[in-house]
């Protein structure tokens, strides 16, 4: 072929062609993103409506169902979720693969102004937004103080942390878990109010009336023009209890009269805790095309200085952090690829028996591995579990079209033929053979891209992945081998003297030897042998049947969490004993750290040899409670999280 005949008359071209291709894949390797899998993600459209309240039966007639009946028949919706919780309702809704993610929102829209009319007028108008799966938070910071309360720790969070977090590189934005807002708690006295003749919506109006900021206008004079500003708006618990709520022939009702006018939290619907210490979460959530662990990395970094600028008595822990299992699925399989890399090179070493020989086919391993990785930037790929294995099976591929050239390179040699002569005698004699085994290879694995539904999303980087590093390799065969060979190779069999060598080969001469017989018998018993391959087809369709089938096999990260649904209306202190006494429960078993959170969050902390590392959050519904804990490395990794449930 004249591509071989050109790299062996050019060197220097050769060689620079294939580190071009290793430089690029280089390059490309350190700018993909990293994660744990392919983005797989269905099409999801989210409806919330708020109707302030509003219990959970009237949600659900007056909303849910209302809307549930216009989003049945929309086109291409898989399944259709809703949640009917107090002040509110909530309606998910799934997507088929092929379906565009922001039509179907355009779509929902069109429904929900439709029937916007018959929903009551109190409704809030609802929210309908595309459901990320990278807009979930990566890395849960817990500020924790023994001397702060929760509404001190949600201001330093919000006006100290959460603006220098986000400017880090790749967040894309911070949610603060936990959180309790500064507020007036007015706690009306219904004694005093029926004293005074005064219901509640009196009492409404006068503190909209009388804390309000109103437009002054201007002052203008021949030269000049002031702005007027009136100062309505009141800040302290005094200023709020001087409002006059009625006033009768003189007499004035002030809120204070009626009223505990008190600074506190806007509810007492949530409640955090970290280490059994009043606690605040800050969630990262990384942009759409950072990296997660590059991103989680940053956030490490910067702890120290985020600490410096904190008040005395305030801690702050990385308490859940996603990246740590990646990095260490990433880290196995990329360990995987070495020992595969190394017992390849073996074998091919004992099979040659000469280290010059051995190196021509093994240049093309990392050259192919790591010239893949351009086809994976292009493409927008990631470095992710699938693409890795498909790596680890491509090292045993790789290697076979340069290995087949080597061989007739010294069948060539063999004939009397110098290295260089044989070199291009045995490249052009073996060429095509070599380009239709390559074809051959990327054809099976080519299609693999094209599946559809999630398994195709899954194995679409796994399949071109190892179509690219398969014709990369074919392309090193075809160029680099024979070049190198026409430079190094010697004769390869016949000169090994030593114990080893002939050990070896008599090994194989043997082996050669009950090959031969099993052959004859094979071709005296035709018959036996189609019904023994016949039998085993039939064996191997029904073990198929038989075994269990699933998407992707579970994971074991060593995270466990309890989750309490409670009865509609109970309070914030019923749960709370619950979960004190899970925590004491917990406490007993080994390797096992307990921290728990109420309502909206959740927490959970490795052993003391590790960071905290696990903490997160969401919305969560009034009813709804959670309890986690995390198993410790060396726990989770030498044994099964699930006797430690048995033991509890």
């Amino acid at each position: 072929m004249k591509i071989s005949d050109l790299s062996i008359k050019r060197p220097v071209l050769a060689s620079v062609m294939s580190l071009t291709i290793l430089l690029f894949g280089i390059i490309s390797f350190t700018r993909l993103p990293v994660r744990e899998y392919p983005d797989i993600d269905p099409p999801i459209i989210s409806v919330v409506t708020f109707y302030r309240g509003a219990s959970p039966s009237v949600v659900e007639t007056e909303i849910t169902n209302i809307l549930e009946e216009q989003f049945a028949t929309l086109e291409g919706v898989k399944t259709l979720t809703s949640s009917s919780q107090e002040q509110g309702s909530v309606i998910t809704i799934e997507f088929e693969l092929n379906r565009d993610v922001d039509e179907a929102a355009n779509d929902v829209r069109d429904r929900v102004s439709r029937i916007r009319g018959q929903l009551p007028r109190e409704v809030d108008d609802p929210v309908i937004s595309k459901v990320d799966a990278n807009a979930q938070a990566i890395v849960w910071l817990a500020l924790s103080s023994d001397r702060h309360s929760g509404l001190e720790l949600s201001d330093i969070a919000d006006r100290v942390l959460k603006e220098r977090i986000q400017r880090l590189p790749g967040v894309g934005s911070v949610i603060i878990g936990g959180e309790r807002r500064y507020a007036m708690r007015i706690w009306l006295n219904p004694l005093r109010m029926a004293a005074f003749n005064l219901t509640t919506q009196d009492v409404e109006a006068a503190i909209r009336r009388e804390n309000a900021e109103i437009p002054g206008g201007r002052v203008e004079g021949a030269e000049r023009e002031f702005a007027v500003r009136t100062r309505g708006e009141l800040n302290t618990p005094e200023e709020f209890a001087n409002i006059i709520v009625s006033q009768n022939e003189g007499d004035r009702v002030r809120l204070g009269d009626v009223a505990d006018v008190q600074v506190g939290a806007e509810d007492e619907r949530s409640l955090a805790r970290f280490n059994g210490r009043p606690a605040v979460g800050l969630g990262i959530v990384k942009q759409s095309k950072a990296s997660t662990v590059d991103v989680a990395d940053v956030v490490r970094a910067t702890l120290d200085e985020l600490r410096a600028s904190m008040p005395e008595g305030i801690q702050l822990d990385v308490a859940f952090d996603s990246s740590i299992f990646i990095k260490d699925s990433i880290n196995e399989v990329a360990e995987t690829i070495l020992i595969a890399m190394v017992l390849v090179i073996l074998v091919v070493l004992a099979f040659l028996k000469s280290f010059r020989a051995t190196l021509i086919p093994t240049v093309a391993i990392p050259i192919s591995i790591i010239g893949a990785f351009v086809s994976a930037f292009f493409f927008g790929f990631t470095i992710n579990i699938l693409t890795l294995l498909a790596l680890v099976l491509a090292i045993g591929l790789v290697v076979d079209d340069a290995i087949v050239v080597l061989e007739n390179i010294y069948r060539h040699m063999e004939m009397g033929k110098d290295r260089w002569q044989a070199a291009l005698d045995g490249t052009r004699e073996i060429g095509f053979a070599v380009l239709a085994t390559t074809i051959s290879l990327v054809a099976v694995f080519v299609p693999v891209a094209f599946l559809t539904g999630s398994v195709g999303r899954l194995f679409n980087e796994f399949g071109l992945m190892l179509a690219v590093a398969i014709l990369i390799s074919g392309f090193v065969a075809l160029t680099l081998s024979p070049m190198l060979a026409s430079k190094f190779l010697k004769p390869l069999h016949g000169t090994g003297e030593g114990w080893a060598s002939r050990s070896f080969d008599a090994f194989f001469d043997k082996l050669n030897h009950i090959y031969e017989r099993i052959l004859k018998w094979s071709l005296a018993h035709p018959a036996v042998l189609v019904f023994a391959a016949v039998l085993l087809v039939a064996v191997s369709a029904v073990l198929f049947k038989m075994m269990p089938s699933e998407l992707v096999r579970p994971k074991i990260a060593g995270l466990l969490s309890n989750w309490l649904s409670r009865r509609e209306g109970s309070t914030l202190i019923t749960p709370t004993g619950i979960c004190s006494r899970w925590n004491r429960g917990w406490a007993l078993c080994r390797n096992v750290k307990v921290f728990l959170l109420h309502w909206d969050w959740v927490l959970a902390v490795r052993d003391a040899s590790q960071t905290a590392s696990s903490l997160w959050g969401s919305n969560r519904a009034m009813n709804a409670n959670a309890v986690s804990r995390k198993l410790c490395n060396r726990c989770f990794r030498n044994c099964c999280p699930f006797p430690v449930c048995w033991h509890l």
